[in-house]
């Protein structure tokens, strides 16, 4: 539900006002960036989403229609993103990858991620680490879900919207995604 401010913001964006604009960076850049970064842990790919996302907003508020609230809205653009952004790397690096193994690129390997780095392992960092990958491994709803619900403390009604499905899909995704996380945990900490 969108609150006056909210609809006053929209009517002025829609109008092309730039202190508008300026106002809805400044008022929501913080969750936009926080959500993506929790998505994609690299704080430069999430400054890169996080502004994709505002050239976004700015290029098509003209059709916003309200359905859901600014914040959703801006929820759903920065989630799918940011997904959207991970797919696309990941799908790079498989490339890279194959294309070192038949001989065809420069040789190189993709670069290890963030969590090898000598840093992540220090005491306490490696079970982090481990949650992080875990997390980053389950399916983009429940990825999502996840992340919205224990990083961004959002509520299950406002996951919902954001996700554009009911709060019991939101609760059976949360609930996958524990389950998922507990038993990969557990079976990671046993072996090490």
């Amino acid at each position: 539900m969108a609150t006056a401010a909210e609809t006053e913001l929209v009517a002025q964006l829609q109008q092309g006002s730039e202190a508008a604009f300026r106002t809805l960076v400044e008022r929501y850049q913080n969750r936009v960036y926080r959500t993506v970064l929790a998505l994609l842990r690299s704080p430069e790919e999430a400054e890169d989403v996080a502004q994709e996302v505002f050239v976004e907003v700015y290029q098509t508020i003209g059709r916003f229609r309200g359905e859901a609230g600014l914040t959703t809205w801006l929820y759903r653009l920065a989630t799918s993103r940011a997904l959207k952004n991970r797919r696309r790397a990941r799908a790079q690096k498989r490339f890279a990858y194959f294309t070192s193994l038949l001989g065809l690129g420069n040789g190189q390997l993709p670069e290890p991620a963030d969590e090898q780095h000598p840093q992540a392992r220090l005491e306490g960092r490696e079970q982090v680490a481990l949650l992080v990958a875990q997390i980053a491994c389950l399916p983009g709803p429940q990825q999502v879900a996840f992340t919205l619900r224990h990083e961004q403390e959002l509520s299950y009604e406002e996951i919902a919207a954001v996700l554009q499905t009911t709060v019991p899909a939101v609760e059976s995704l949360l609930f996958r995604a524990r389950k998922t996380l507990r038993t990969h945990l557990q079976s990671t900490l046993r072996h090490v």
